[in-house]
This record gives structure tokens, sequence and C-alpha cells, in this order.
């Protein structure tokens, strides 16, 4: 059903934010630390971080992934995406709750 993929794709998303704080709280960090300090596939961390690059979130240097100064802008913007993802789940859930 159409929420199957909704929750894959929010278990993705959800991937992609712990990458971003690993990288923030580690920073600069390669995929081999990164994969072993999240007990992640290399392929998975590898995926998230060109998601995040792609963003303009992260940069990859020669130390590893480091996070752009203007991410931070960014990454409010995320936080204001995920409330109104937030507010639409919660409208689900009452409609399908009054079935």
């Amino acid at each position: 059903m159409v929420i199957k993929k909704l929750k894959q794709e929010a278990e993705i998303a959800l991937r992609h934010i712990e990458v971003l704080k690993t990288v923030m709280e580690n920073q600069p960090i390669g995929i081999f630390k990164l994969a072993e300090l999240m007990d992640m596939p290399r392929h998975k961390i590898r995926y998230s971080l060109r998601v995040l690059e792609q963003s303009g979130i992260i940069e990859p240097t020669q130390y590893g992934a480091i996070i752009k100064d203007e991410a931070y802008g960014k990454i409010e913007d995320l936080k204001k995406d995920i409330d109104e993802v937030k507010k639409l789940v919660e409208e689900m859930s009452k409609i399908l709750n009054s079935l």
C-alpha cells in the first residue's frame, strides 16, 4: 500500500539524519569510521553521504566528510519539513482512527 512506501522513505531519511548527526559529532570523518561507529554497511553510509552532499549539507575533504558552513540553514529547513510531515501523518492517523 502507499503507506508502506512512505515508511520505507522515512526509514531512509532517518538514516541520512543519523549519518548527518554522526558527521557533525565526529568531523572530519570517513566512510570506514562512520560505518564502524554506526554499525552500518559502508554502502549505506556512502549513499547517505552522497545524498547529504548533493543537498549541500556536507562536503568531502581529504580527511573525511565535514559539515558545510551554509548547512545550518538547510538543517533548519529540514526541521520545518519534518514538522509539516508530522502534521500530515497526524491527519492521516486521525482519519484512519475514525474509520
